[in-house]
């Protein structure tokens, strides 16, 4: 078994023909790669070189290692190569606070590019309203999450503590069972408060978007039950319970699907956000998961 530092000098005086230009690209002395080509012949029992007017020329058998000694070299350097990698690879485990449904959040678009850029992190799911991620989030509960709000507003006064990205801004509509539309009337708020309401537990984005409309008008929508999923919600609708808010394009499936009625001219705009600890930014994980979460939204923070 020969040391690494003999076979490269053999490869490297077989590349240059000259002991002086290899001992210049090893970084050592002409004498000592000279020794090492004499030990390596010795040890070997072969003549390995022949010395011409221009330098050194491999013999046949010199020839005949050369391919051997630059495969082990490079099998050398791959193996190390491999291990810096192994450093750089990261590791660990992002949990990841979810809501409303997996195909609206592009939760498979995202977890695939997690998988692809990062094969060893483990992902760790918890589904929950919005206002339950931002709690979870300060309790380092979770590492991100998705988190719904205003356009601008962001986690608002958790601003400080927590940062967010909008990745896409939406509307709610107000929903009622089918045949209600005379009972909507207008469809202004003063009227829609009075009906019956499938309400939502305060952490919701719907609690939030709906008082954010009544309250300045002292207004309170007229409760007759609480869910806190938005299956159950459309459940209710449909049965014939109460009012309840739906993001557009559930609200326009509904109608056409199910013959649900959808308040005109009543709109309560909305901003998906991703939301992380600000001052875990840095942190690979969290760095990892806004490069991915940008390639899936198509583009990065403003």
């Amino acid at each position: 078994m020969h040391d690494l530092q003999t076979l490269r000098a053999f490869v490297t005086v077989a590349h240059e023909g000259s002991v002086s230009r290899a001992a210049e690209r090893l970084h050592l002395t002409q004498p000592a790669v000279s020794l090492k080509l004499k030990q390596l012949q010795g040890n070997l029992g072969l003549a390995l070189f022949r010395r011409r007017p221009q330098g050194l020329a491999l013999t046949s058998d010199g020839l005949a290692l050369l391919p051997a000694a630059e495969k082990a070299l490079a099998a050398v350097a791959a193996f190390e190569s491999n291990a810096r990698a192994l450093h750089r690879t990261l590791r660990g485990r992002l949990r990841i606070g979810t809501i409303v449904d997996p195909e609206f959040i592009r939760l498979g678009a995202f977890l695939r590019g997690l998988v692809a850029r990062a094969p060893q992190l483990e992902t760790e799911l918890s589904h929950g309203m919005s206002g339950s991620v931002l709690e979870r989030l300060h309790r380092n509960e979770l590492d991100v999450g998705f988190y719904l709000a205003p356009p601008g507003e962001g986690p608002g006064e958790a601003g400080t503590e927590i940062a967010h990205r909008e990745l896409t801004h939406f509307d709610y509509h107000v929903i009622a069972p089918p045949g209600w539309t005379h009972r909507l009337g207008s469809a202004d708020w003063p009227r829609l408060a009075a009906l019956p309401w499938i309400v939502t537990p305060a952490d919701s984005a719907h609690h939030r978007l709906l008082h954010g409309a009544l309250d300045p008008l002292g207004l309170t929508p007229h409760g007759v039950a609480q869910v806190d999923q938005e299956a159950c919600m459309l459940d209710l609708v449909r049965a014939g319970v109460g009012l309840s808010l739906a993001r557009d394009a559930l609200a326009m499936a509904e109608r056409q699907e199910r013959g649900l009625t959808v308040a005109e001219g009543v709109r309560l705009p909305c901003a998906m956000c991703f939301v992380w600890q600000r001052s875990r930014s840095e942190e690979p994980v969290i760095a990892e998961a806004l490069e991915v979460l940008a390639s899936v939204w198509g583009h990065h923070d403003d």
